[in-house]
């Protein structure tokens, strides 16, 4: 079909009913690009159509070496997704009618540069996946708005994003060429004896608490500490110097809004590689790094908790831990072993979300509560052996124990946002003052306990999953409680995720651990790209891709996931 044939099908539904518009399904060539309408909504009011928008690359005319290896393809996809989205916005009248009519959309961006399913490109072709409110009046076709919308607007939005001579060459391969050095540095870590880096220059702090664009005025830019310093050779821009946290124990010390956590913070995030001008760049932290706090009431199913907590007074096991209201300890220790079960090489802590009973017990408590009356062996007698016997290291934001000075290799001060390297001081003043706390364990860590999912909940015909917003799905009548799983960023991760709870089951059959199953979800979508999870053939939705520790932490915390060990 054509572009007259379209005008055709909306010159004879106009004024119909609304669902006259699924009349529009189908595929037709426009003048410069092909329009394939995969889905047509009900009502105005329900979720809108999903339209795909492809142009030729004889005409987007995009140099191949933009998009070549995955590094680039993303950060190239990424930058389309963002120039679609600008277009939008300068052309689009936006509503015009009842519902959503007069949308026109493509999946939002944050910060951070994510594969997502919104933008594809090949050598063939480019493509473009948006989402379209057809108007109405009530629930009556508005066919001249919508000839508006699909034979006007989406042309000149086209022209303005997906071709490459209607784009900033210069922004356009920046982007590209910051993915793959971020990348690129990210790989480097582990040969260096590093599990994160932050590049002199950077911009940690945020404009505010519900933003994570940069602090625009009276930053001040970070810079390393001398004997911290380490320098890394990137294929773009060359060499980078800046602050590497080594492998090990890592304290981070300072005054109160100082900028401890806010160093954490920019660590936590630095798994996912950011936009040029963020600040955050060339801040670097392990893919495997993982952030650990308390969650009083999630639920916890079959997990080993033993090396943290033991002999409970009602006699509850804790080899294979089960409770659907956890403490503060309770959930930061089944944190902790989860996230070792899936493969974790690094844990970000900061005291202010931990649960004081799981951190420390000082010399006084020991003292007047023995240990045989006390369960909990708190994380200072265990953070050695993390690293020592499994290899984990961890970086900890303390503010309030100097106990923790006697078992860390290296100790940053935050001091007005510049770091210091005090490991020395902090070693002297551990000599100076013994410790009055005993170490309340000998024993070995211990290895981790891996868990076969059984089942995630029964999915019979007409069973839902939802999104609702970034902190919940809707597994069912069961709400999955995502608000602390602080490495989340984008809400197609959520969307994601969803998806991926449908998809898994074919992976799960009782014998095969977790770490397995998700592994294989990973690998299919490696392979094939995001869209093979989706439900929905053509347009696949709006999704971006997790970790495996964030679809992970979203499978323990439904309450209906059942595991075995």
């Amino acid at each position: 079909m054509d572009e007259k044939t379209l005008e055709g099908i909306l010159s004879r539904i106009d004024g119909k009913g609304y669902k006259a518009y699924k009349d529009l399904t189908g595929t037709y060539r426009m003048k410069n690009f092909t329009l394939y309408i995969d889905y047509v909504q009900g009502d105005p009011f329900a979720s809108p159509s999903r339209i795909r928008v492809r142009v030729d690359q004889k005409v987007a005319g995009f140099p191949g070496e933009l998009f070549e290896g995955r590094s680039r393809r993303i950060g190239f996809e990424d930058f389309i997704t963002r120039a679609v989205a600008g277009a939008i916005g300068a052309t689009a009248e936006g509503h015009r009618g009842t519902g959503k009519s007069g949308l026109i959309a493509i999946q939002g961006c944050g910060q951070e540069m994510l594969e997502r399913t919104s933008v594809m490109i090949n050598k063939e072709y480019i493509e473009a996946r948006l989402t379209i409110g057809l108007p109405a009046a009530g629930r009556r076709v508005l066919a001249r708005q919508a000839k508006e919308m699909l034979l006007d607007e989406l042309p000149r939005i086209v022209d303005r994003s997906l071709i490459y001579r209607a784009l900033d060459a210069e922004k356009l391969r920046k982007h590209v060429e910051t993915m793959e050095d971020a990348d690129h540095l990210r790989g480097a870590l582990d040969g260096l004896g590093l599990v994160c880096f932050i590049a002199n220059g950077s911009v940690l702090p945020r404009e505010s608490g519900i933003s994570q664009k940069p602090l625009k005025r009276g930053a001040i830019p970070f810079v390393s500490p001398p004997s911290m310093e380490v320098e890394i050779k990137l294929p773009n821009r060359g060499i980078v110097k800046g602050m590497g946290i080594k492998k090990g124990v890592t304290l981070i010390v300072g005054g109160g809004y100082h900028g401890k956590s806010t160093l954490l913070r920019a660590m936590e995030r630095g798994v996912y590689n950011h936009v040029p001008g963020d600040g955050r760049e060339f801040v670097i932290s392990c893919a495997d790094a993982v952030k650990i706090r308390a969650e009083d009431g999630r639920a916890v199913e079959r997990v080993n908790i033993s090396p943290f907590i033991n002999n409970l007074p009602n006699g509850d096991d804790t080899v294979g831990f089960s409770t659907q209201n956890a403490s503060g300890s309770t959930s930061q220790a089944a944190n902790i072993m989860e996230a070792l079960e899936l493969g974790a090489r690094v844990l970000l802590l900061d005291e202010d979300t931990s649960a004081t009973n799981f951190m420390i017990r000082d010399g006084r408590m020991q003292e007047l509560v023995a240990k045989d009356k006390e369960p909990i062996t708190p994380f200072i007698d265990r953070i050695r052996q993390l690293y020592e016997e499994m290899g984990v290291s961890t970086v900890l934001v303390v503010g309030g124990s100097g106990d923790y000075f006697e078992v860390a290799d290296s100790v940053v001060m935050m001091d007005s946002y510049r770091p210091y390297d005090v490991t020395d001081r902090a070693k002297g003043i551990a000599a100076k003052y013994a410790a009055l706390r005993e170490k309340e364990t000998a024993d070995a860590f211990g290895g981790v306990t891996e868990r076969k999912p059984l089942s995630v909940g029964r999915m019979d015909d007409g069973f839902k999953v939802k999104v609702k917003g970034m902190g919940t799905i809707l597994f069912g009548r069961d709400a999955i409680d995502l608000d602390f799983v602080e490495q989340l960023v984008d809400y197609g991760q959520v969307n994601t995720i969803a998806d991926i709870l449908k998809y898994m089951q074919r992976y799960v059959d009782g014998k095969s651990t977790l770490r397995v199953v998700l592994a294989r979800v990973m690998n299919d979508i490696q392979n094939k790209g995001l869209d093979v999870i989706s439900p929905f053939r053509g347009h696949p939705g709006e999704l971006s891709m997790p970790r495996i520790y964030e679809i992970g932490a979203a499978i323990n915390r439904l309450r209906t996931a059942r595991f075995s060990q």
